[in-house]
């Protein structure tokens, strides 16, 4: 399925993966670009040199282009856009603010920039900046999210800007693929399906904790502080949301949570660990490769729309 966003990444397919810090690891990203993907490494709160290594990976496992995750809120985050550039990365997402200082220097190095905004407002300006294409996220996402949904977003996005736009937010199969297309997207990224991926580093508890969850399991924790985070209930949100509604300061909601998510991806703790996963958890239903995910969802897709 030729799409501009597939001509502008030379990928096969237009799927991208989610850039999940901790879980999107070189393993996960070479594998869904050998599928015919965009596989991101998620550079999260990593240093940069462990970024340089992870990318140093992919490309012994992979010919195919792949992409790294910056999150700008990263103090290493002037360094490893500077590895970005002396390692030969093709694309970069990026998270958590405005990526300018850096789009010179990824532009003259022939890097693609793909800012994930959850925002016209933010998705204009990204675009006057130099952005290639735009990842538009709905709330229904995991981790970090905005206030709209993707249903309304994606296509306030795509009628306010020029360069493609990716679909995020609740997609994990070919319905929410063919929906997106319909919103005006010219790709989808999904995390939260490539998370339980044979190829996933992440702990077999983190992975059956998706699988066996419904739609009624995913709970939004910091609101109150202005950062609002998806997750899958446990004990920590129950703790979290008591707390919230109590007042507790940022500090002390801050230390709740501190290193959860490590927690539950390295260490497998998925009742105090901070299980990040989107709305759409409730799809995912099986462990299965990033090659067999990606022909699923095309295959439903291509019938939905026709092809």
């Amino acid at each position: 399925m030729k799409t501009r966003v597939t001509e502008l990444l030379g990928i096969e397919y237009p799927i991208i993966q989610g850039g999940m810090a901790w879980v999107a690891t070189h393993e996960l990203a070479s594998a869904v670009s050998n599928a015919g993907g965009l596989g991101i490494i998620g550079a999260g709160g990593a240093p940069a040199e462990w970024v340089r290594e992870q990318v140093r990976a992919a490309k012994a496992e992979t010919d195919k282009p792949f992409g790294v995750n910056l999150m700008l809120l990263n103090p290493e985050a002037d360094a490893i856009a500077q590895v970005l550039v002396e390692e030969g990365v093709k694309v970069v997402t990026t998270g958590a603010g405005n990526p300018a200082k850096y789009m010179s220097m990824w532009k003259e190095a022939g890097i693609k920039v793909i800012p994930v905004v959850a925002s016209v407002a933010l998705a204009k300006l990204m675009e006057r900046g130099g952005a290639d294409a735009l990842v538009a996220e709905g709330m229904e996402s995991g981790g970090h999210i905005g206030a709209q949904t993707t249903m309304t977003l994606v296509p306030q996005v795509v009628d306010a800007v020029s360069i493609p736009v990716i679909a995020a937010g609740g997609i994990a199969d070919g319905r929410g693929f063919a929906a997106s297309m319909m919103l005006g997207a010219e790709a989808v990224q999904m995390g939260t399906r490539f998370v339980v991926a044979n190829e996933s580093i992440v702990h077999e508890n983190y992975k059956q904790r998706v699988i066996k969850a419904k739609d009624i399991d995913s709970e939004v924790t910091g609101t109150s502080t202005g950062h609002p985070i998806r997750v899958i209930r446990n004990k920590m949100t129950r703790e979290y949301l008591k707390m919230e509604k109590e007042g507790a300061s940022f500090e002390e909601l801050e230390q709740l949570t501190l290193g959860g998510l490590r927690k539950a991806v390295v260490e497998g703790d998925v009742m105090e660990g901070s299980v990040m996963a989107g709305q759409s958890a409730g799809l995912v239903k099986k462990e299965e490769s990033c090659a067999d995910i990606i022909k699923d969802v095309m295959t439903q897709a291509e019938k939905l729309l026709g092809r």
